[in-house]
Formats: C-alpha cells, sequence, structure tokens
C-alpha cells in the first residue's frame, strides 16, 4: 500500500481529531502512515512519499495557520506535482472559505487532489466517522 504522509497543525484540537481519525481510517484499508505534527517535519522529506494528507484549521481571516503551517505548505509547494494530496481541517467562522484558497493553490501545484474534508468547531460523532471514511477512501486513491 501507499506511503502516506498526514501532517498537521491544530491549534485547539479540533483538526488533531480530525487527524487521528483519518489516520485510523488510512491504517484500516492497509496504508503506512506516517503521522507528525507540522513541526516534526522537513519540508525535504515530503517528496519521498506518494500520499500527503496535510491538515490546518483556518485562522485570522480565513487563512493557514501563520507561523508554522504556512511557511511549511509554501515551502513544499514546489515538490507536490504528481503527488496525491488531501486538504482537511477545522473553522469556528464563516464558511470555512480559507479551504476555497487552499484548494486552488494545491491545484496549481501540479498534485492530484483526492478531496478535502472540513468541520465547524469540534467534529461530532458522526463528522469523526466521516473522517475515518475519508481516510479509507484516500488510502485507495
Amino acid at each position: 500500500m501507499a506511503n502516506v504522509l498526514l501532517v498537521y497543525w491544530s491549534g485547539t484540537g479540533n483538526t488533531e481529531i480530525m487527524a487521528e481519525k483519518i489516520k485510523e481510517g488510512l491504517e484500516s484499508a492497509g496504508a503506512t502512515v506516517d503521522y507528525r505534527t507540522v513541526d516534526e517535519v522537513d519540508a525535504s522529506e515530503v517528496s519521498s512519499y506518494d500520499k500527503i494528507a496535510f491538515g490546518c484549521p483556518s485562522m485570522g481571516v480565513e487563512v493557514l495557520e501563520e507561523d508554522e503551517f504556512e511557511p511549511f505548505f509554501e515551502a513544499v509547494e514546489g515538490d507536490l506535482s504528481g503527488k496525491k494530496v488531501a486538504l482537511f481541517g477545522s473553522y469556528g467562522w464563516g464558511e470555512g472559505e480559507w479551504m476555497d484558497a487552499w484548494i486552488e493553490r494545491t491545484n496549481a501545484t501540479g498534485a492530484a487532489l483526492f478531496d478535502t474534508l472540513k468541520v465547524n468547531s469540534t467534529p461530532s460523532g458522526d463528522e469523526e466517522q466521516a473522517c475515518v471514511e475519508f481516510g479509507e477512501r484516500f488510502a485507495k486513491f
């Protein structure tokens, strides 16, 4: 099965819950997962993975977290061409518009965007299950 990097940033724990459930789904579908927070990954490592699931909540005025995640994502954009990529995260206000901008940005890299998943606030039981299923589908993508 594919070698998957699941890298995320979480401020309140909501995106971390999503990441844990997506990891559960990936593993239940047979994927091998390297599960790390963004501060534990060097941008140069990304090129060695077939699939990458990026998780980051909406921050500020609907942007990626600016101190750790944004610089990391900016550094890896050039290495995403041909990679299979999934995007996920939580948001607490608005409609989650940060995801639309992130999708556009990811598509511009030449990556094969699998899908996205966004959750308003803390994932409910149904939303946690949706995260597991998201991971299972990404494993088979």
